[in-house]
């Protein structure tokens, strides 16, 4: 039986919700678990989307090392995809069960689904790595990784430099009705986490490949598939701004689709920061009539779904 919600949301998790490490994780996702649950309260159908950039570089560079002292083959980089997803997963389904019974609320089922999503083996991307995964490092230390383990490494958004990968688009969510299923249900569905575990099709095999997607962008085609109202990115800072870190800088409470392509056509949102936020709202927001993508802190998505606070973005 299908429940009635005053609106549907899909939530993007930046990873200021989730930490760089373990322990960091245990603790963010106590207060990712308050924002989602406010969202909740309010009578809102919400489905959440992760990013993995910190924890896949990390399960990655285990599982190689693990590899190279027992001689064995390497894990491949969609399966630390889909390591990444159960393991975040567990932490925010616990978070969250915790905050319901905080607040004396009923707690209802909560679930990760472990989510391929397809890309097409031919995309550009595979041939410009871009997207950043792993820890922050010097330059001294990235480009001695580089040559040791064969790594591509890039500047990340002046915060450092670290290993890049390639970020196909995203073009299909494979498990796509259990998703819509459990959320019309009335569950709590974590899913397409990290971008989802990258596959290509193979005949009638499912193969993954050497990739992690933008989680903004599959979170964007999640909220297009399932007829979602609203999109939100959640990430470090309350607004969208033009002229970051300048004595011009202006944060900004609202953004035509046409606006905020021309201002990423002239430069001004960071390639491995913002930009990729900013390209997924847009997509979602000229997706339909009365759609709307926004993009705020962790802690304000409240306030931006009543028009408080955040960047709002419509066609």
């Amino acid at each position: 039986m299908t429940k009635t919600f005053k609106s549907k949301i899909v939530i993007a998790l930046g990873g200021n919700a989730l930490g760089n490490n373990l322990k960091e994780q245990m603790v963010a996702v106590k207060t990712t678990a308050k924002a989602i649950v406010d969202l909740i309260e309010e009578g809102h159908e919400v489905l959440i989307v992760h990013g993995n950039g910190p924890q896949v570089g990390v399960i990655n560079n285990a599982m190689t090392e693990y590899a190279h002292s027992t001689d064995s083959d390497p894990t491949p980089l969609s399966v630390c995809v889909a390591m990444s997803q159960a393991y975040i997963g567990y932490d925010i389904q616990n978070a969250l069960h915790e905050e319901f019974l905080n607040r004396n609320l009923e707690v209802p089922p909560i679930a990760t689904v472990v989510t391929q999503i397809r890309v097409d083996e031919n995309d550009k991307a595979f041939e410009n790595p871009s997207k950043p995964i792993g820890k922050f490092m010097g330059k001294d230390e990235a480009l001695a990784a580089a040559g040791s383990r064969g790594w591509i490494v890039k500047e990340d958004a002046g915060r450092g430099y670290r290993r890049v990968v390639a970020s196909p688009a995203p073009k299909e969510i494979v498990e796509l009705s259990a998703i819509k299923s459990m959320a019309d249900d009335g569950q709590v569905v974590i899913c397409c986490g990290g971008g989802g575990i990258p596959v290509i099709s193979k005949g009638k095999h499912l193969a993954g490949v050497p990739a992690v997607i933008d989680k903004d962008a599959a979170a964007a085609l999640l909220a297009k598939n399932v007829g979602a109202d609203t999109l939100i990115i959640l990430t470090a800072v309350e607004k969208v701004a033009i002229g970051y870190g300048t004595e011009n800088e202006k944060w900004l409470d609202k953004l035509s689709t046409k606006e905020a392509l021309k201002y990423a056509d002239d430069g001004e949102f960071a390639p491995g920061s913002m930009l990729p936020k900013v390209l997924a709202a847009v997509d979602f927001a000229s997706s339909g009539e009365n759609k709307t993508a926004m993009i705020t802190l962790l802690e304000k998505a409240k306030d931006a779904i009543n028009g408080k606070t955040g960047t709002k973005i419509v066609d």
